[in-house]
């Protein structure tokens, strides 16, 4: 399956902040045996590229992203550490262009026409809608759909109580969940609680 089809069949994709290194094979270990062996690991800490590195060895099945992406550096780093695919927050059009020489794909964020319309022109279809609930929502999306053939990932504001709404939308490939895997529950190693978050989110994800 190429990456649009193996989002859609995932439906929601933990975005994961980890602080230790150490903790990546824990977490992703309870990813996969609670049935979303997934995640997009963000550059936000000093740990992502170790974590994805460690996640990468124990876990070759894992679809692994690298989120919050920014800079040709982190590309580079990412794509060592043996993602999958890549993530923005924004449209940077330089990012994306050396995502596409380097044969990586990349899922960046927009949140208007002007930056879909951006997008599109470089030849991507797959982007992620991104702050999602501050950016108008389920409405904004709606009416993007009308007039561009793309498919989003809308992340941010996502929870238990409004995904089913999200991904009742056609143009909806699948939602970014920040609320799957807390950073808090990460640093205190509570796997357990993790493990429901994660079985809840299945399970509400199969019924949509």
């Amino acid at each position: 399956m190429d990456l649009e089809q193996q989002l859609a069949a995932f439906k929601v994709v933990p975005v994961i902040a980890i602080n230790r290194a150490e903790d990546a094979l824990p977490l992703a270990s309870t990813l996969v045996e609670n049935g979303l062996p997934c995640a997009e690991v963000t550059f936000r800490t000093d740990a992502a590229c170790e974590a994805i590195r460690r996640i990468r060895a124990a876990h070759p099945q894992m679809l692994i992203g690298a989120g919050t992406v920014l800079t040709r550096d982190q590309v580079d780093q990412a794509i060592e550490a043996g993602v999958d695919f890549v993530v923005s927050p924004g449209f940077n059009p330089e990012i994306v262009s050396y995502c596409q020489r380097r044969g990586m794909p990349m899922v960046p964020g927009v949140n208007n026409p002007s930056l879909v319309e951006q997008a599109m022109a470089m030849g991507l279809k797959t982007l992620k809608f991104f702050p999602a609930e501050v950016s108008g929502g389920l409405g904004m999306i709606k009416a993007m759909a009308a007039v561009y053939p793309v498919r989003l990932m809308p992340t941010g504001g996502i929870s238990p109580t409004n995904i089913k709404e999200y991904l009742a939308q056609p143009s909806v490939l699948c939602c970014g969940g920040t609320w799957i895997a807390p950073t808090k529950l990460i640093d205190e190693g509570n796997w357990e609680e993790i493990g429901r978050l994660v079985r809840e989110a299945v399970s509400l994800v199969q019924q949509a």
